[in-house]
């Protein structure tokens, strides 16, 4: 398995070179002139003159990509152009608080998604298949903004049960940070959950109409049994992959949420560096998220593996 990962791992390269080479590229499309941004409202000519010399922004940009590319070789994201600290520190910063609130969102999917996709398929046509799909199309239908700002609305302002927004660290205290995070991960989690019961749910109908299970119902092995110990066990390979495609997704930063609750996460640096014109911050949440979601499917192989050793990654 250890040969297989090491494979995976150089396969990804080109695919992170590729993003690298595209995110930087896009972004020198975009409207606008970093130097006149960052030379204030005097626009001095020497001062916009030593922006450009400083940050190689009168090179061709493929020698400025070079620089850049040479940089993160080494570890070295660059500096923040608007902020002047370094690029890293700052990505590592905000991945902390979208990790916690990526996990908590991630939890409550599975709270959610699970059961209810297991009862949706033990359950064929029942009420409790119709209120199933009932909470799916809800949740897949409703704008995430939208339930943020309706949950604020009600859960904040008219009953006073949680804060409305903002963020404490989970070091400072375990219970305010998750008083602020319940909300917004409730948002992400929400939309998660329908698509991870409609995926358990059919899973589970394939592998509920499977010989072997007909085998085991015949003998006389209880319901309970025969649902998680076989079928669910059985099922589990579509569920992991598709958690570990969500997850990495959520990790890559939840921006309209962390904007409505402002969640000091990776969503939020990324918008305000865009609106800063902050190319350089830019750039390294992107390429970190690639990162991330290359390692977090990375594992999903590994536990599908565990699961079924049939399974080649």
């Amino acid at each position: 398995m250890i040969r297989v990962i090491a494979a995976r791992c150089l396969e990804v390269l080109p695919s992170l070179l590729i993003v690298t080479m595209m995110v930087f590229l896009l972004q020198k499309l975009m409207p606008g002139d970093v130097a006149i941004a960052l030379a204030g409202e005097d626009r001095n000519t020497e001062v916009i003159a030593h922006i450009r010399e400083k940050y190689h922004l009168g090179e061709p940009i493929f020698t400025q990509y070079w620089y850049w590319l040479r940089g993160v070789l080494s570890g070295d994201f660059g500096n923040s152009v608007k902020m002047g600290s370094p690029v890293a520190s700052m990505v590592l910063e905000k991945l902390g608080v979208t990790f916690q609130l990526s996990t908590l969102a991630m939890c409550i999917a599975v709270a959610l998604g699970l059961p209810l996709g297991i009862l949706s398929a033990v359950r064929r046509g029942s009420v409790w298949d119709k209120l199933g799909d009932l909470f799916a199309l809800s949740a897949l239908s409703i704008p995430s903004f939208w339930l943020g700002i309706l949950l604020i609305l009600i859960v904040s302002i008219h009953l006073g049960w949680l804060p409305a927004s903002g963020y404490v660290s989970f070091i400072d205290d375990p219970i305010e940070s998750l008083r602020t995070l319940i909300m917004p991960a409730f948002v992400l989690g929400a939309a998660i959950a329908a698509m991870l019961m409609r995926h358990v749910r059919s899973a589970m109908l394939e592998t509920l109409s499977a010989d072997y299970i007909r085998t085991a119902t015949a003998k006389g092995v209880p319901e309970q049994r025969i649902v998680l110990l076989h079928a669910l066990r059985n099922s589990a390979i579509p569920v992991v992959a598709f958690a570990g495609i969500v997850f990495g997704e959520l990790l890559a930063g939840a921006v309209l949420t962390e904007q409505v609750f402002n969640i000091p996460g990776m969503g939020k640096l990324v918008v305000d560096a865009v609106f800063n014109r902050d190319y350089t911050v830019v750039q390294g949440v992107v390429l970190c998220s690639a990162l991330l979601y290359f390692i977090i499917n990375l594992i999903a192989d590994i536990l599908i593996a565990l699961i079924d050793p049939r399974v080649v990654l």
